[in-house]
């Protein structure tokens, strides 16, 4: 058994959860949380056990996954545990591979994924992400490593530290919403109530409270003590760097991603800017994955953001390998450019508002390389498909819900069924990702983010200064 590190070794001393699981070693570590495969010893399950070290994360995850308890294409929570002065730990199912494992595998198929495969993973990713928004919560880190895959061929969204439920003040969610329950290769029925909870008006001390309970029924003196704890919403920096922990219920070590450099594109924001949800962070998710939006600092956004991430998954399932593979925020924009075009108002309306636009600029890209060209072996609705996603305007980018009625997913071939599906045996270490590949941290030690890019030129503005790349 691998010695657990000094901040984790409470999980070890904890007997609310030594009486009930056996941990085993730990197979995953992040910023802010560590991820141990365990077996319960009342029936012999496998699962992982997770130890979130920061209030913030632990908090986002347990309620979205409470409030996602009946989607099958999202992780299981079985319990948790969380007292005043311990970390939370939260017990999940295990799965033993992920999506970004899958897209290796199959590099080395002969025919890499069949259409009939390629749709039933896009079917099964786009109910996880409807039921999500169906319930107001932004997920912020979708990418490969977090969506997980069963032995049976189920593929489900994990890794909800850095989702935020955007509720307005007082807002209480629709009875009538229901979560996606998959019953065909590519349809889906609604069924059974919300689980969502509702959330309070914004307490005398500015944060947020539920009024329901967060624990177990079983823990007794816990409920009440959770019930009416003050929750700050407010996205911290200091919290939402574990985005890279994404086998929380895998065999993987995983990278973090912490960008530790100037010029991260994180803004705080007055109370009172948003009339509706608490100030956000731009400052979320995987670089290769993250919106435009979110790369020039925008702090006001919603479930567009995943839509991107959207986008960005399915053009890598098409041609097996990263479509925007930045190393940096900045380079991150310019391979976007080069595909899509720059970004100007006659193609997003009100992008100036942006609070990076007018101090970061690019060289006009007179022949962008076009989305045709990066996927030059699929189909016409294939590459309509990844249009409706990666669209500049968050605004234009296809719902999941939409996306489920789209011709190219119900037109024959159709989407085998999941028991059909080639699954790797195991996340093998051949699966990992190096931190070069994801992290975009090939350059630690760098003094700024605008390294290796290339020729800048820096001018006064009205606004301050201005950053043009060439």
């Amino acid at each position: 058994m691998e010695a657990p590190s000094t901040k984790s070794w409470s999980i070890y001393t904890r007997p609310e959860i030594t009486t009930k699981y056996e941990i085993f070693n730990r197979i995953g570590a992040g910023a802010y949380s560590d991820v141990y495969k365990g077996r319960r010893k009342s029936d012999s399950v496998t699962v992982a056990l997770k130890e979130i070290h920061d209030y913030q994360s632990a908090f986002r995850e347990i309620e979205a996954l409470q409030t996602l308890q009946h989607c099958p294409n999202v992780v299981v929570l079985y319990e948790y545990f969380w007292r005043e002065d311990e970390d939370a730990v939260v017990v999940l199912e295990y799965l033993e591979t992920d999506l970004g494992c899958l897209i290796k595998e199959a590099m080395k198929w002969e025919n890499g994924l069949s259409f009939g495969e390629i749709k039933r993973w896009m079917v099964q990713i786009l109910c996880g992400v409807d039921a999500c928004h169906r319930n107001s919560i932004v997920h912020r880190d979708l990418k490969p490593q977090n969506l997980l895959i069963s032995n049976d061929g189920i593929l489900k969204l994990a890794d909800f530290g850095q989702a935020r439920i955007l509720l307005a003040p007082g807002f209480v969610a629709n009875d009538n919403q229901q979560p996606y329950v998959q019953s065909s290769p590519y349809q889906a029925t609604m069924v059974g109530p919300s689980h969502f909870k509702h959330i309070s008006d914004v307490s005398s001390e500015g944060g947020l409270f539920i009024e329901g309970p967060l624990v177990q029924a079983d823990r007794p003196g816990e409920s009440d003590e959770l019930r009416f704890k003050s929750f700050d919403d407010t996205d911290k920096d200091s919290n939402i760097q574990d985005g890279d922990t994404s086998c929380l219920a895998t065999g993987t070590m995983s990278n973090v991603e912490e960008d530790l450099l100037p010029g991260t594109y994180s803004y705080d924001v007055d109370e009172g800017e948003h009339d509706c949800y608490p100030p956000l962070t731009s400052c979320v998710g995987t670089r290769w994955y993250r919106a435009p939006e979110l790369l020039y600092g925008s702090t006001n956004y919603g479930p567009e953001i995943d839509l991107w991430s959207l986008g960005c998954i399915f053009a890598e399932v098409l041609r097996l390998e990263p479509l925007f593979p930045g190393n940096s925020d900045i380079d991150q924009l310019g391979r976007i450019f080069s595909v899509l075009g720059n970004l100007s108002e006659e193609v997003w309306p009100g992008c100036a508002d942006l609070p990076d636009y007018k101090i970061i600029s690019f060289g006009k890209v007179d022949k962008p390389t076009g989305l045709e060209a990066c996927l030059s072996n699929r189909s016409t609705d294939e590459i309509l498909l990844v249009k409706k996603l990666l669209c500049f305007d968050p605004a234009g980018r296809a719902t999941a819900m939409e996306l489920l009625h789209d011709k190219y997913l119900n037109e024959a071939p159709l989407a085998v069924p999941s028991s059909e599906l080639r699954i790797p045996s195991k996340h093998s270490s051949q699966c990992e990702d190096s931190p070069d590949e994801l992290g975009g941290r090939s350059d630690l030690n760098s003094d700024s983010d605008f390294d290796d890019f290339g020729p800048t030129k820096v001018s006064a503005t009205d606004h301050g200064f201005s950053i043009q790349f060439s």
